[in-house]
């Protein structure tokens, strides 16, 4: 991945941390933060008021202490396609995997569902705003980069998505950007087959890698495990307060 860094400058003016800008949630955000010099924590508190920050866990943690809030701890991982050949997986009785080309709006009742009160990764935007700010954008392209066509939906009998993984091209990199799975219109298990099916039809497109993020707490992360991923790093992403006391 190709990726341009932005410094930020410590009080003694040596640089302290890069980071790769974005934004989420409406805020603008420091993404991939590497420690390159002293007193990181200060630098960042003094210099990304408003922020959020994506850094590494011991960094993290510090900025918690000195008043930080939590918005996420993470795993990356990362599968081999050509070490890990993952079979493809039929559909259970009743389902179809088909193509992910359907609307937003088709797919948003499934994928609102997936993530209740009490889930690791619970949105709670409006589901009006959820749709407009991430699930459109994000299979327009506009968030992570293009759709990439391995990635794959479940509809029942009556034709209603129940299911999806979503892979975007992530500045080169094939991401899973989504895996969800209706709690109650769907059988358990078919994340995971849904997920063989991706890997499988990435595979056969000549794709060598596949990336993707699970909360800490996601008891998912077994299953992407069981399936030939590995955590190639972890980091707490993190909201500067506006103001520092």
């Amino acid at each position: 991945m190709s990726e341009k860094r932005e410094i930020v400058v410590g009080a003694s003016g040596v640089p302290a941390v890069s980071y790769v800008e974005d934004v989420r949630d409406g805020r603008p955000w420091a993404d991939l933060v590497e420690v390159i010099g002293p007193d990181p924590a200060d630098a960042i508190m003094s210099r990304l008021r408003g922020w959020a920050v994506s850094a590494p866990v011991e960094l993290s943690e510090e900025l918690v202490r000195r008043g930080a809030r939590l918005l996420r701890h993470a795993h990356e991982m990362s599968c081999d396609l050509r070490r890990t050949p993952i079979p493809g997986a039929s559909p259970p009785d009743g389902f179809r995997f088909v193509p992910c080309d359907r609307s937003p709006e088709e797919i948003f009742p499934a994928w609102r569902s997936a993530y209740p009160p009490g889930h690791p990764d619970h949105r709670r935007r409006d589901g009006g705003e959820a749709l407009r700010e991430e699930l459109a954008p994000l299979l327009r392209g506009e968030i992570l980069g293009k759709l990439l066509p391995c990635s794959v939906l479940a509809v029942d009998a009556g034709d209603q998505v129940v299911g999806g993984v979503v892979i975007n091209d992530r500045d080169g990199l094939p991401w899973i950007s989504e895996v969800f799975r209706h709690p109650t219109g769907a059988p358990r298990g078919l994340g995971a087959l849904l997920l063989r099916t991706a890997q499988a039809r990435a595979a056969a497109d000549g794709l060598s890698t596949l990336g993707l993020a699970v909360t800490h707490t996601n008891p998912a992360r077994h299953v992407y495990e069981r399936l030939g991923f590995v955590v190639t790093r972890t980091s707490m992403t993190v909201a500067i307060p506006d103001e520092v006391p």
